[in-house]
């Protein structure tokens, strides 16, 4: 696997670096004036989930990254078998600390209701993510504790970062519409979230219902009713394709003699 040349001693200050400077700005945002959430109440379209549910999502995502972060500064290059352990989270590092730059500029653009910039935010984390999971993330090997928990941080990114796509792009082009979208946007998100079901493993597909039900719960009548039918069959989706054809892997790692050089540009 080819790395974006980063060495492990810049990957083990920049994503600690980049996670506190998303945490920050997210303690920020929940406690000035406007915050998130009285944006969020002023800009309601059909793609504004309730807010709690974000909340909710983002205490489990943060233990799961403080323990893949524990990890990259545990885990030592000159030990074949960690260096083994360490290549798949150094991998993913660029990549999440591209996504908390943006979050967390993001949020001050949110709360200066500057919604059209906080889109572009929004978009460039969502993609990265979406990209990664998809065309850079090896099969989860669960005899690998760095495999499945690279997989989780990885994938709650982009998982997330659906909803907040859709969420940002529905307040900041369409406010007003709230529970009330078109024909064609009914259309387009069971499709979409279908598609996406058939793409997805556990997690993804996972956060994928998960953000249906927060849409649910913040909208109501006849569009609240339709995302709920949408959230069981994304979860039906979900749940036989990946008992059909299981998207996890067991094997024991290879590992290979390490030199000095603490440099991840190739395995």
């Amino acid at each position: 696997m080819a790395y974006i040349g980063l060495s492990y001693e810049t990957a083990k200050w920049i994503a600690p670096a980049s996670f506190l400077y998303d945490f920050a700005c997210q303690t920020y945002g929940g406690l000035s004036s406007p915050n998130m959430k009285e944006i969020h109440d002023a800009n309601l379209s059909f793609f504004s989930p309730n807010p709690f549910f974000i909340g909710a999502f983002f205490t489990p995502q943060q233990a799961f990254q403080c323990y893949w972060l524990y990890r990259l500064w545990k885990l030592k290059p000159t030990n074949p078998k960690e260096k083994s352990e360490l290549d798949q989270i150094v991998d993913f590092v660029p990549f999440y600390a591209l996504g908390n730059f943006c979050i967390g500029t993001w949020l001050f653009f949110w709360n200066s209701n500057r919604l059209d910039i906080s889109n572009i935010f929004v978009t460039i984390n969502t993609l990265s993510q979406l990209y990664y999971c998809m065309f850079r993330l090896g099969k989860m090997n669960t005899n690998s504790t760095s495999s499945w928990l690279t997989h989780v941080v990885a994938k709650t990114f982009a998982g997330i970062g659906v909803l907040d796509l859709l969420h940002n792009t529905s307040a900041a082009f369409y406010v007003g519409d709230y529970s009330n979208p078109g024909g064609l946007v009914k259309i387009l998100t069971g499709v979409g979230f279908g598609l996406g079901a058939l793409a997805s493993d556990w997690i993804i597909g996972a956060c994928l219902v998960y953000d249906l039900i927060a849409l649910s719960v913040g909208q109501s009548g006849s569009w609240s009713t339709l995302l709920w039918f949408y959230t069981v069959g994304t979860a039906a989706i979900v749940g036989a394709k990946n008992f059909l054809m299981p998207p996890y892997e067991k094997k024991e790692l290879v590992y290979d003699t390490v030199d000095n050089d603490d440099s991840f540009d190739e395995v």
